[in-house]
């Protein structure tokens, strides 16, 4: 219910923004944009969200960073998808975390591994790596997993790791805390205070609760600050004009015409 209810107040902003006039900032500021592709350019139907097509076309069309989510199957293999079962996209009952990796990926193909991910766009687009949270059966396991598959990769260069559950980070602590964005939900304050503290690389959250002055603290204290969702122009250019750092959109593409012209690239 929570999910849904924050869903809804997220649709309704949105369209509040998307009617919000707005100058246009400046093309350095836009140029300056750094957009992350909210799980992919997908619709869930000629392409699913988390696939390696629907990065394939963000990547492609000049996006800045890739969102993803990251599950564990049954033998602690990381794997890209949002849902704890497959259900939603694909109509089929399997548990992630019940379902061995070669059984997973002779049923449904589309699923990538992790590493099929870092393999393919590491280092050439930002990854937003988001845990999400479920059992780890064994931690130390998938710790030195999670470690091999970011070898060859910077930290809060080239990756970070998000997650709504921050106390999972204890588990990565071979990563320096510049690796680490929390994921905060309507109320924001508890998350910034904690990134604060722990001199984690920032924060995300939402736009609207995102203010100019949690904003200008975070940049203070040479954090980064992530927003979304920002789907629209008017929204985009907002977020421009504040400085955000990382601006999660479900339409990237779009949002990435709107800082570098399609003729400019």
């Amino acid at each position: 219910m929570e999910d849904q209810v924050e869903a809804l107040v997220h649709r309704l902003v949105g369209r509040f923004f998307r009617r919000w006039p707005r100058p246009a900032p400046p093309p350095h500021l836009l140029r300056a944009c750094r957009i992350v592709s909210h799980r992919g350019e997908h619709d869930n139907r000629g392409r699913i969200e988390n696939t390696l097509a629907a990065f394939d076309a963000a990547a492609d069309a000049g996006v800045w960073g890739l969102e993803m989510d990251v599950r564990w199957t049954r033998d602690l293999v990381p794997v890209v998808f949002h849902d704890p079962d497959t259900r939603r996209l694909f109509m089929a009952a399997a548990e992630i975390g019940r379902t061995p990796m070669d059984a997973l990926r002779k049923k449904f193909p589309l699923i990538p591994s992790l590493g099929d991910v870092v393999d393919r766009y590491g280092g050439r687009r930002h990854l937003m790596m988001e845990l999400k949270a479920e059992p780890y059966p064994a931690p130390d396991i998938q710790a030195r997993r999670l470690k091999r598959l970011l070898r060859h990769l910077e930290p809060g260069t080239d990756f970070h790791l998000m997650g709504l559950h921050p106390g999972m980070f204890a588990m990565f602590a071979f990563l320096p805390p510049r690796a680490f964005l929390p994921i905060a939900r309507i109320r924001i304050d508890p998350l910034s205070r904690m990134a604060a503290a722990c001199g984690w690389g920032g924060i995300t959250g939402h736009f609207l609760p995102m203010t100019r002055r949690r904003l200008t603290r975070h940049h203070e204290l040479g954090q980064g600050v992530g927003t979304g969702f920002v789907d629209s122009r008017r929204c985009l250019y907002r977020e421009a004009w504040r400085g955000v750092d990382w601006i999660f959109s479900n339409r990237a593409v779009k949002m990435q015409g709107v800082c570098v012209p399609r003729s400019e690239v």
